[in-house]
């Protein structure tokens, strides 16, 4: 597109769709040399000189033989004879010569090299030497039938002959204006036209400067239709690639979005399958789980039956049959006594069963708790409870209901085989969020280290696992305090 606008004339236009192309490249190579030589054109026809040899060298540094090289190579000697420096581009093209074979293109021919070096001699004052080569130019090109270069050496002949021999000028500028006319090679044409008015005066020199103007307003109007043409073309062009492309994107976007559905349904099965398992393993873990610590709780349950029978009760038993056997059963007195052992061995299996006995939640539970709390009454040790009523135990949970009788049985457990405490006061508090158990008794307490040892460490546990709290305060001979306070 940039060669078919510089053929129109159109050379700003060019240079834009040259910067066009650059994104295309990938690397440098033979594109990168076509296209810094027609910048190099580009800016040689603006008069922009110095730039043009810019994109002429880096031309040069892409070409992969010596042969191609000497095209931008050559270019750069004819814009140094537009600048005057004849000297460089005789050496320029001097060089060249020796190089270039009979056989090259007509872009880079000896007839073409020659005419250049011919014209560069003739404007530096070598005006024979510049004849010789401008003459064997115009021969080696009409032997090779080379039509359009002959316009050009026919140009630099009359432009010799134009202050010495006007009747030779004059038709060598005739024969560049037919050519020129017969190629429809319009800038050659005006340059021919512009030697036939030098050379002519009169009628003569009228009717072609008359045909200069003409011209010259035409192709003015030629290559301005040719931009808002090409610019239109490149628009539409740009319209519909635009418009295709906003076709393929929404074409994409569907397919996208229908395999996105597609994704989104197969995921959506996927996750509801994958739900669907681990809902019934969690059932089964927890299922397992729920087994295993039943199994534990009836485990620990009777291990502690076990102990609670072989330390406690099955002593007093043993104790019961030993003094039937040594005592005379007929007196009053040792028959109140029996009766008061056998009451006590009831005493303590009942007190067994209640420790083990599943924990009413329901509406009976501070009467239950109250209960079990009281069994721990003896002639040696007296159980005061405090505010239990004053609790609403309907608005707690069973969880936390059974916490804290779990708790409290332990404490009363440990006070019984640890304290030999005489006085024990339970005191309940009740907050707008929490619940405040108090447990003071008079034993001989412990040092804070032993705590753990004597089995506290379940009721802590037990606690913190319903996001409570519980603080022990004992010292030896100075009783035992436990501060409980879980949220409601």
């Amino acid at each position: 597109m940039a060669s078919i606008q510089q053929i129109n004339g159109d050379y700003y236009g060019s240079k834009e769709t040259l910067t066009e192309a650059l994104p295309f490249i990938k690397k440098r190579g033979i594109y990168t040399v076509s296209i810094n030589n027609f910048f190099g054109i580009a800016d040689k026809e603006l008069y922009l000189y110095n730039d043009a040899i810019y994109y002429y060298k880096e031309a040069m540094k892409d070409c992969t033989d010596s042969i191609t090289k000497q095209i931008p190579f050559s270019n750069i000697a004819a814009v140094y004879i537009q600048q005057k420096k004849y000297t460089e581009a005789i050496l320029i093209l001097n060089s060249i010569l020796k190089k270039v074979p009979d056989d090259t293109p007509t872009t880079l021919s000896k007839a073409r090299i020659k005419d250049n070096l011919g014209y560069a001699y003739f404007k530096k004052g070598m005006n024979e030497k510049g004849l010789l080569l401008m003459d064997e130019s115009l021969k080696m090109r009409n032997q090779d039938d080379d039509t359009y270069g002959s316009i050009e050496s026919n140009l630099h002949l009359a432009e010799y002959f134009a202050k010495t021999d006007p009747k030779k000028s004059n038709q060598y500028a005739l024969n560049a204006y037919k050519i020129a006319t017969k190629l429809n090679s319009i800038d050659e044409r005006l340059e021919g036209l512009e030697f036939l008015i030098l050379n002519h005066s009169g009628n003569e020199n009228t009717q072609y400067a008359q045909k200069y103007i003409t011209l010259n307003d035409s192709i003015i109007k030629i290559r301005n239709n040719f931009k808002n043409k090409f610019a239109k073309i490149k628009y539409d062009s740009k319209k519909e690639k635009d418009e295709n492309q906003k076709l393929r994107l929404e074409k994409i976007e569907n397919l996208y979005a229908l395999q996105e559905a597609k994704y989104q349904r197969i995921f959506f099965i996927i996750g509801m399958a994958s739900l669907i398992l681990l809902l019934l393993y969690l059932r089964k873990f927890y299922q397992n789980r729920n087994r295993i610590e039943k199994i534990k709780t009836a485990y620990d349950t009777e291990t502690r039956i076990a102990k609670d029978i072989h330390d406690e009760l099955a002593n007093d038993v043993f104790n019961t049959i030993t003094f039937t056997q040594t005592q005379s059963l007929t007196k009053e007195e040792v028959k109140e006594t029996l009766l008061q052992k056998l009451n006590f061995i009831y005493t303590r299996v009942r007190g067994i069963s209640r420790e083990n006995n599943t924990i009413d939640t329901g509406t009976n539970y501070a009467v239950s708790l109250k209960e079990m709390l009281s069994t721990y009454n003896s002639e040696h040790t007296n159980i005061i409870i405090n505010s239990i009523e004053k609790i609403n135990w309907d608005t707690i949970d069973d969880v936390k209901k059974v916490t804290i009788h779990r708790i409290l049985q332990e404490l009363m457990v440990n006070m019984k085989k640890h304290s030999q405490a005489s006085i024990v006061v339970l005191k309940f508090e009740n907050t707008a969020n929490t619940i405040l158990i108090h447990y003071t008794d008079n034993g001989k307490g412990c040092e804070k280290e032993k705590i753990k040892k004597n089995g506290l460490q379940n009721m802590e546990n037990r606690i913190l696992a319903i996001k409570g709290t519980i603080t022990f305060e004992t010292e030896p001979d100075k009783g035992f305090k436990v501060k409980i306070s879980m949220p409601k």
